[in-house]
């Protein structure tokens, strides 16, 4: 007879939904959230600039484009939505560092661009 699992052991740490939904998506092969951005920034940007740079804060700007509101009507159909865009805001490690950052701005944005699969970086703000 197979033993019953104790259920009252922790096997591992608490996560939060974001993270969580973040390996889902991930499995599922969709990227679209800021936890998604978070949880995987050593692995998107690599390990030379992650080195560098330390993500301080990410802003969601606007919702999609089709989300529903009260003061607006149905939406139809054949209407796309507009994914949303990140203004992300980066910590150099060292002050020294924030130049070499915001010269490498379109690194960072193309890079996360291409995790995404669509444009999703709006501003980036280094801060030293």
């Amino acid at each position: 007879m197979k033993a019953k699992p104790n259920l009252s052991l922790r096997t591992s740490r608490p996560q939060s939904l974001g993270g969580a939904f973040g390996g889902l998506l991930k499995i599922f092969g969709v990227r679209a959230s800021d936890a998604d951005l978070a949880a995987r920034w050593n692995e998107i940007i690599g390990a030379d600039l992650a080195r560098l740079a330390k993500l301080q804060g990410i802003r969601s700007v606007g919702a999609h484009s089709c989300a529903p509101s009260v003061a607006k009507r149905p939406i139809k159909r054949a209407q796309k939505c507009a994914p949303t865009k990140f203004n992300i805001t980066l910590k150099a490690v060292q002050p020294a560092f924030a130049m070499e950052l915001s010269y490498r701005t379109e690194e960072f944005r193309a890079r996360i661009n291409k995790y995404f699969g669509y444009d999703a970086v709006g501003k980036i703000t280094v801060k030293k």
